[in-house]
């Protein structure tokens, strides 16, 4: 009588206890960033790795993302006339909320996901149980590099996608549909504000140490064998997305 309740029980507190240690993970990392964020050489080749390595996919998803924003932007402005605030529709969306959600989901996919499989085959192989035997912190080498790494290469990525997307838009309202190009960047330069910049910036930089927290995460305590650390991999990715579009509602309430 007693099983379905026991089973809730088991549950939550799984539940429980796996927030509490992913609570004490993100805290742990960011103490260690602040007493040791590890060599100089590991960072610049986590940046490398989470940062210049992406950039294919952020250049080629800003483009058509900039375009289809002037297409669709296009001629919904065109039934009030207003075809000249194509270049403020463009450049808003994309500072404010396309560029560092689109570029934060694109870097999960490809870094985030590697990272969680890097640090899971580490587990299963005990080359992390070998770090904590010779009296080594495994953070200090695996963890907060990956973690300064993604704080700073991220902002950089959403500039770079904002600045591709709004020549993509550019592209499309100005050579393809006949926009003033004048009155495409006269009214963005108008319209935008440093406010936007910054909230764009702070989104980025929060997004990056989402990415690598849960990424980090998922992998140190990825479960037993190839089939665990596919599972940790898939969570990783499905997980930083939904906590991605989740706090980016927080945030934006915030600093709107």
């Amino acid at each position: 009588m007693f099983t379905p309740v026991q089973a809730i029980g088991r549950l939550t507190i799984g539940y429980v206890r796996n927030l509490g240690r992913m609570g004490w993970f993100i805290l742990y990392s960011l103490y260690m960033i602040v007493r040791s964020p590890g060599s100089p050489v590991y960072i610049l080749k986590q940046m490398r790795f989470i940062g210049t390595k992406s950039l294919f996919v952020i250049v080629l998803t800003a483009a058509f993302t900039g375009m289809v924003l002037g297409l669709q932007g296009y001629y919904t402005l065109a039934k009030f006339g207003s075809e000249g605030m194509l270049g403020t529709a463009v450049a808003l969306s994309l500072i404010r909320e396309l560029g560092p959600v689109l570029s934060a989901l694109m870097v999960t996919g490809r870094a985030g996901s590697a990272i969680t499989a890097e640090i899971g085959i580490m587990r299963i192989s005990e080359q992390i149980d070998a770090l904590e035997t010779m009296a080594l912190d495994p953070f200090k080498y695996l963890v907060t590099p990956k973690f300064v790494a993604a704080m700073i290469s991220m902002p950089l990525l959403c500039a770079i996608f904002d600045v591709v997307g709004i020549y993509g838009g550019w592209l499309v309202g100005v050579k393809l549909l006949g926009v003033n190009p004048g009155a495409y960047f006269y009214e963005m330069e108008k319209s935008v504000m440093w406010r936007d910049v910054y909230s764009g910036m702070v989104k980025s930089f929060s997004f990056g140490v989402i990415i690598a927290w849960i990424g980090c995460y998922k992998g140190y305590f990825s479960g037993p064998g190839a089939e665990g650390v596919s599972r940790a991999t898939t969570e990783s990715v499905v997980l930083t997305s939904v906590i991605i579009l989740v706090w980016d509602y927080f945030l934006t309430s915030i600093l709107l």
